[in-house]
């Protein structure tokens, strides 16, 4: 039962951190995208978003399933850490890319402007999310 659990929880990060190498070279054809064009790939965004979402819940309730059946324990400092950076995993993709795609509605900022930003934001989400790779795999301890 443990592999199992341990191949859903790598398959669900790798649900987690993939679809945002795929939406990488999208966000430079969003700069010039016509309005259909622009909705389209907005819509493939939000769907991304999405199923990266969905995924980290089975990351996280795999996570647990697979402490409760080791012998690692809350405490430990690689686990305390993924925990850390997944908090801020979580608050950084609710503030990173809904809001922005809502300001291509409303037309508050340029296309080019909106879509830098939505480029910035990949590249810091994944960042981020190697860090917490980082952390599960190489298990440091720093106490």
């Amino acid at each position: 039962m443990y592999e199992l659990i341990l191949y859903v929880h790598i398959f669900s990060a790798i649900l987690s951190i993939g679809p945002f190498f795929v939406l990488m070279p999208m966000t430079k054809k969003i700069r010039t995208a016509n309005l259909d064009g622009l909705s389209a790939y907005l819509d493939v965004f939000r769907s991304a978003v999405r199923l990266v979402k969905h995924s980290g819940h089975v990351l996280v309730t795999t996570g647990v399933l697979l402490i409760w059946q080791s012998a690692w324990t809350w405490g430990t400092s690689w686990i305390v850490m993924t925990i850390g950076v997944m908090v801020v995993s979580i608050v950084f993709l609710a503030r990173a890319f809904t809001p922005v795609i809502r300001q291509f509605h409303a037309g508050e900022r340029t296309q080019n402007d909106l879509a830098a930003k939505l480029h910035r934001a990949v590249w810091v989400y994944i960042s981020i999310l190697a860090l917490m790779l980082w952390f599960m795999t190489a298990k440091p301890a720093f106490w």
